[in-house]
């Protein structure tokens, strides 16, 4: 394979160096060493560098080092790979540059992220800004192209064109996350992306929550590689045997590690296991860590520590054909390396990444690129105008005392089912009613049709007052919202509107907490100690009026997502993800 990001390996210099010919720029020397190649723990190496490649690792390092050469001493610390975190989703809250300077000092030195989000916003030009965002910064951060699967018709579909220009940039490693239920039902419109993704010999990632033996039999005929969807050791045993690869999610989003982690007593071969992260939030990032913690959960979870740093290096990095690059310390490959107390203990001393000191004890060395995204990526939350109470109201359909309407009913913070119930009307209206937990919810699309939407009903989300909006709906182009009070709706979207993109909770006319997103309506330019401030800002003002989820935007933003079962709302109306028909909101 030609260089990762258009880098290519000087063979022969490197060759220089590890017979002694040539010097070393940078040197580890007593160093007790991770190999996940053979699962061995090896006293006394050292590691020869030469600019961003690794030239020789033995014991034999002493004609490898000049004058010029930069030595470290280990001191009989531990040297392991740098930490690869194999699917997570970057275009998330916060800038890339403020997210390197948390993920940079714990060990990670690569990281492979969805672009879905940009693309439902702003299409090929939005990715193409986003990725340019993660270039050339003191890490690698690899990418998958959209598949765009959506329940909404104006967000959704890919053309095989744009495809295939994104799987001919260098930093496109595969295809992202292609929800099973869409594959099965609309095979026509997804499986020539597959074809062409397997063509271009790059990997298929897949979603497959929900999937029975035969359905994930039909999904995994298709090329998929991966899953990061599993939830305890059953669900991983049987998507192994079917030769995927697992991606065990401990992030913000699911926290499966230590139920899935029940797996390594069954005596399998661990060597498609991956550890991922899914997206980590701002508090998370700045409390726990990033993949160092998730690395070491899966130690103190009982994993062998070296099959615990093999889940985060090489199997990763195999999984993407990337092994001959990263994943491991040997040769020819990238000189992506940390510097760790001992084999139990995943706290980064020294971080090299590129052949480059870029942490040390804490402490960033090599500041992450601040990126400056285009006025179209800044300006994406299109309303046709300011909207009024009145936009909510939803008219009965007939004079009757009380219709029939479906209701998106919340079974967990995440998981919802379709509930069919009578409703009264009131002076030709249906009315929200917070005391019987019968909240409106309405998708507003902010860029393919502005201003068209959908208002329905939602039970089960605890909210007594006011409303809640976001600008960073799944899978769509939507600003989501759910509220006791049509006016607080109306003033939560129009206060997104003015911010061009962000979470709002409102009460009484009033917004009473907010975090502007304007870059794509889903990315904040603050800094992250100020996101995580008003994120919890978000979430005290949401449980005060009464939603008790625990992380209440989350909550919101999945309800139109195509991933999660089962009844969804957008901006057409509502979705029944088990045959991916649109319906209304009145039962005839």
């Amino acid at each position: 394979m030609k260089g990762l990001l258009n880098d290519t390996r000087d063979s022969k210099t490197l060759m220089k160096v590890a017979i002694g010919e040539d010097k070393a720029d940078l040197a580890i020397v007593n160093a007790r060493l991770v190999n996940v190649y053979t699962r061995e723990l090896l006293d006394d190496h050292a590691i020869s560098i030469k600019g961003k490649w690794i030239a020789y690792v033995g014991n034999n390092i002493e004609n490898t080092i000049g004058p010029q050469t930069e030595v470290i001493d280990a001191k009989g610390s531990t040297v392991i790979p740098g930490l690869i975190d194999g699917h997570t989703h970057i275009a998330w809250m916060y800038t890339v540059s403020e997210f390197l300077k948390y993920v940079i000092k714990g060990g990670t030195t690569t990281v492979v992220t969805e672009t879905m989000e940009p693309f439902a916003i702003a299409g090929y030009a939005g990715v193409v800004d986003f990725l340019k965002s993660l270039n050339h910064q003191p890490i690698k951060i690899l990418a998958t192209a959209p598949v765009m699967i959506s329940i909404s018709q104006a967000a959704r579909g890919i053309s095989k064109e744009t495809v295939q220009k994104l799987l001919e940039r260098d930093e496109i490693i595969g295809l992202g996350e292609s929800y099973w239920q869409a594959v099965l039902q609309e095979p026509d419109l997804l499986l020539p992306l597959f074809e062409q993704t397997l063509q271009d010999g790059k990997s298929i990632e897949g979603h497959t929550a929900g999937a029975s033996e035969k359905k994930l039999a039909a999904y995994v005929a298709n090329g998929v590689s991966s899953c990061h969807e599993s939830i305890n050791a059953e669900q991983v045993l049987s998507r192994l045997r079917m030769g995927l690869h697992i991606m065990i999610r401990e992030g913000s989003i699911r926290r499966d590690l230590e139920d899935i982690a029940k797996i390594k007593d069954n005596g399998i071969d661990l060597r498609r296991l991956i550890l991922v992260t899914d997206g980590a939030s701002s508090v998370d990032l700045i409390e726990k860590g990033y993949m160092d913690y998730v690395v070491q959960k899966a130690i103190d979870s009982g994993f062998n520590p070296i099959a615990a740093i093999q889940m985060a290096t090489l199997n990763v990095a195999e999984h993407f054909s990337l092994d001959g690059l990263i994943g491991g310390i040997a040769p020819g490959r990238y000189a992506d390396l940390v510097i760790i107390p001992d084999i139990n203990t995943i706290d980064a001393q020294v971080v090299i990444s590129n052949g480059n000191v870029v942490a040390r004890d804490g402490d960033l060395l090599a500041a992450p690129r601040e990126h400056r995204f285009t006025n179209e990526s800044l300006n994406s939350v299109h309303l046709s105008k300011k909207l009024d109470p009145s936009d909510f109201v939803i008219k009965a359909p007939n004079a009757a005392d009380q219709v029939q309407v479906r209701v998106i009913e919340m079974i967990t913070d995440l998981v919802t089912a379709e509930a069919e119930l009578n409703w009264p009307v009131n002076n030709s209206e249906l009315k929200a009613d917070a005391d019987q937990d019968m909240l409106k919810i309405a998708a507003v699309d902010r860029t393919h049709n502005p201003g068209k939407m959908f208002v329905g009903f939602v039970k089960g989300f605890g909210m007594k007052s006011g409303a809640m909006a976001c600008s960073a709906a799944w899978d769509t182009s939507d600003i989501i919202i759910v509220g006791a009070s049509d006016a607080d709706m109306a003033t939560a979207v129009n206060r997104i509107g003015a911010l061009q993109g962000g979470s709002v909770v409102c009460e009484n006319g009033n917004v009473i907490a907010e975090l502007p997103m304007p870059i794509f309506g889903l990315v904040s330019d603050l800094p992250m100690e100020a996101i995580a401030q008003k994120s919890q800002e978000l979430k005290d003002a949401v449980s005060n009026l009464g939603v008790p989820f625990p992380d209440p935007f989350l909550s919101l933003i999945v309800l139109t997502g195509a991933a999660i079962p089962y009844f969804r709302i957008c901006e057409e109306g509502l979705v029944n993800l088990k045959d991916g028909k649109k319906l209304p909101l009145f039962v005839k």
